[in-house]
């Protein structure tokens, strides 16, 4: 399958979750910030709030909260929520196996292909929304280049 951007989304909406935490947001501010459609952002908060990531709550002053900490939600449970499949995408169809490397590149590229979506997964799992959200905050902080 690979990755979609379904994951970038996720993470924004999270990370925009975790810095306006003392209120719910909707689907309609959320999309504003990514440039995007509500019914898109609805959808991967769907998959957010079936994963325990995120709540909802309707009527007046109703929206969008962490069901969590940002500093208890990773990258990676981000990416598990709103992603399906392999990362890596494999033959569409078996190779041939008249030829050398059509009966055995599958099995090597199995080998490859799994050891990279760990350290990908490995690496997700190291970074939080607080992590994020904390960056985030300090390049605002930070004084825009002077052009000389």
């Amino acid at each position: 399958m690979g990755l979609s951007s379904r994951s970038a989304v996720a993470i924004h909406a999270l990370t925009m979750l975790a810095r306006w935490g003392d209120r719910s947001l909707t689907s309609a501010e959320i999309a504003d910030s990514l440039a995007s459609n509500p019914v898109l952002v609805r959808r991967i908060l769907g998959s957010l709030r079936n994963a325990g990531l995120v709540w909802s709550t309707e009527g007046r002053g109703g929206g969008w909260s962490l069901a969590r900490a940002p500093r208890d939600i990773t990258l990676y449970d981000a990416y598990a929520a709103v992603e399906e499949g392999r990362i890596l995408s494999r033959h569409a169809h078996p190779p041939s196996d008249a030829c050398e490397v059509g009966r055995n590149i599958s099995a090597l590229l199995e080998v490859e292909f799994r050891d990279a979506e760990r350290a990908m997964e490995e690496r997700l799992g190291r970074t939080t929304i607080a992590h994020l959200l904390r960056r985030v905050l300090a390049n605002e902080r930070e004084p825009a280049p002077v052009d000389s």
